[in-house]
């Protein structure tokens, strides 16, 4: 009995566990194993792909190209046309009335004790002076103009007086004496109109009359310029700041030849302009003459458009970065996006001067040979 008991019991647990069934938790033990597999992977991935995206933007983050920055002298110049010439033509204005007998000839040059021109066949004569002539001169007259005109006459080889303030008698004896070598009326003294008063030689720029006219006093008989070639330009009132004497300037010739010069004189004009129908009206300029460095340069040219390079001011051994690295901050000022192989890091920086495209910059920890960010072409 006991025998026919086991296998029944044997058999009766049989169907409720067939072997198929046995090996179900197996698979699925397998694909939760699996799947795991693929979460760790794609764990794997994300945090690769997560990684190259830091790379790629760490990548982005670097500017495009940099700049470096350098230690030197910064100057802001800027360029303005200019004429190169003998300068601005002066009228000189007859203060005789009679007609023209003689004029020096155009382009010719007229030295101390020479006619510019001649009055009924009586010379108007240069004499060198800056201040004009505008009285009589005779015995017993004092002031500067009378030492200037004594100067004058001493130059010419005329002697026997002392060149001071005081005319006398031997200084009428000497005027005299100058007076028969220019074929004028021994007076001894000297009439204001028989004189023109310039710096030095000049040159005759043009004529305002001909031969043969009758002028009245105050009528333009010619002009005049120096002799020297120079460059002269008219700047507006706003760029004043160019206009420094004594000021170093860079002169460009009409076939590229580069010179130097410097300015010699700055002058306030008036210009006026009439419309038709309307009212002249006048405009303020700032008339700026240049003299050239070296006159053999410049000597090629009687007259010519030219470049001049005006320099308003300049900052010597000064740290520069280009303009174009300037960075505006959102808490205000500016700073610089600073490369180091580790990465970028942004500093503030002070502006100093701006020139030639590029700008002086000072802060903590700009030192020359700093890498700095620009931005792409």
């Amino acid at each position: 009995m006991s025998t026919t008991a086991r296998p029944a019991e044997s058999t009766a647990t049989a169907p409720d566990e067939p072997p198929a069934r046995r090996r179900r938790p197996r698979v699925g033990v397998l694909l939760g194993a699996v799947a795991l597999l693929v979460v760790a992977v794609a764990v794997v991935a994300v945090t690769s792909a997560a990684d190259g995206r830091a790379d790629r933007s760490a990548a982005v983050d670097r500017p495009p190209a940099t700049a470096t920055v350098t230690r030197q002298t910064l100057v802001d110049r800027e360029t303005k046309n200019g004429e190169l010439g003998y300068g601005t033509p002066r009228a000189r204005e007859s203060r005789l009335a009679g007609t023209v007998t003689w004029l020096a000839a155009g382009g010719a040059t007229v030295k101390r004790g020479k006619a510019l021109y001649r009055i009924d066949d009586e010379p108007v004569v240069l004499l060198y002076g800056s201040l004009p002539a505008y009285r009589m001169l005779r015995s017993g007259v004092s002031g500067t103009d009378v030492k200037q005109f004594e100067q004058n006459l001493a130059a010419l080889g005329h002697t026997g007086f002392d060149v001071d303030e005081d005319f006398t008698s031997a200084t009428a004896d000497a005027v005299r004496d100058w007076q028969e070598d220019l074929g004028l009326p021994e007076t001894g003294q000297v009439e204001p109109a028989r004189i023109v008063y310039a710096p030095g030689e000049v040159r005759v720029e043009s004529h305002a009359v001909e031969v043969g006219d009758t002028v009245g006093a105050g009528k333009a008989v010619l002009s005049t310029t120096g002799t020297a070639r120079l460059v002269t330009c008219t700047l507006d009132v706003e760029d004043q700041r160019l206009a420094r004497k004594g000021a170093e300037v860079t002169i460009t010739l009409p076939d590229g030849t580069r010179s130097t010069g410097r300015v010699d004189t700055v002058e306030t004009v008036v210009q006026t302009s009439a419309a038709s129908g309307k009212d002249p009206e006048t405009e303020t300029k700032i008339e700026v003459t240049v003299t050239g460095d070296d006159p053999k340069v410049l000597a090629g040219y009687d007259k010519a458009a030219v470049d001049l390079g005006l320099i308003a001011s300049e900052r010597a051994d000064v740290l520069s970065v280009p303009v174009a690295a300037l960075l505006t901050l959102a808490e205000g000022g500016y700073g610089l996006q600073v490369v180091e192989d580790t990465g970028t890091r942004i500093v503030a920086v002070r502006t100093g001067l701006f020139a030639d495209g590029r700008v002086e910059v000072s802060g903590e920890g700009v030192t020359a040979g700093l890498t700095v960010g620009m931005p792409g072409d």
